[in-house]
């Protein structure tokens, strides 16, 4: 690579992935990272190297800001639900003729002993919920208010911050952030008499102990499937092949 040159790269971030890759890509040289959170999480975990926080005000105004700060690569390393930001990123990088790549966590599959019912939305879930359970909602404050109408069960919903919206009649809220070991999510469902589990697909090690307790308990779990990307961005799903590209196609165009 050459080291005369400065590469930029924009992390779309506010994951564990977004981070690691953050630190692993300060370690090559000729390469600048600026890390984007969206700013939802009241005190998010701040990335190593330059990091803006907030909105880009849709594609356009995305496409303006990658062409104003001179970037040469965006890594779209949000959520696997964040779909918005993600059609931005297609439409923006497109507009703006920079490269991008996705970087996501590999999905969650069902296996021997899991009960899983797998559903494609959050009111979906919401009306998938027998009556009378007691429900572990794990799926983030955003998507608390698509079960406000449910009155027949309780819930105890798990986020990092308050939701801000119409939350269930019946509902225990507990403010934490992760990652939980398996051990920790056993005792939840314990001492919280759960039998039914509700997360979205996350995918990934950092959130799936919860599964894994679940499935020792033999407790159900309503699964909602992740939203599924149109664009043609290439995809990987670690950290070290996330580097590898990156660094590939950087010394072929340099």
């Amino acid at each position: 690579m050459d080291c005369d040159r400065t590469v930029r790269v924009l992390i779309l971030g506010g994951t564990t992935e977004s981070r690691a890759l953050a630190v692993a890509l300060g370690a090559v040289q000729g390469i600048e990272t600026i890390t984007s959170l969206a700013g939802r999480v009241a005190e998010p975990i701040l990335p190593v190297g330059r990091t803006r926080i907030g909105g880009f005000g849709g594609p356009d105004a995305l496409a303006g800001w990658l062409r104003d700060n001179a970037i040469d690569v965006v890594v779209d390393a949000t959520h696997p639900f964040a779909s918005t930001i993600g059609a931005h990123a297609e439409q923006a990088t497109r507009e703006a003729s920079v490269a991008l790549l996705v970087l996501t966590r590999p999905p969650w599959t069902a296996g021997e002993g899991d009960r899983w019912t797998s559903v494609a939305s959050l009111p979906d879930a919401a009306s998938s919920i027998t009556p009378g359970s007691r429900v572990f909602l794990t799926t983030g404050r955003q998507g608390v208010h698509h079960f406000a109408s449910v009155d027949h069960s309780w819930f105890l919903v798990r986020a990092i911050d308050p939701p801000t919206g119409p939350v269930p009649p019946h509902m225990t809220l507990h403010l934490n952030r992760g990652p939980f070991d398996v051990d920790h999510e056993a005792m939840m469902l314990a001492d919280n008499r759960i039998d039914l589990l509700i997360t979205k697909n996350s995918g990934g090690d950092m959130t799936r102990a919860k599964l894994d307790a679940a499935r020792a308990a033999s407790i159900s779990v309503i699964v909602v499937d992740r939203p599924a990307r149109t664009g043609s961005a290439p995809t990987v799903f670690d950290i070290a092949a996330a580097v590898d590209w990156l660094t590939n196609r950087l010394r072929s165009t340099l």
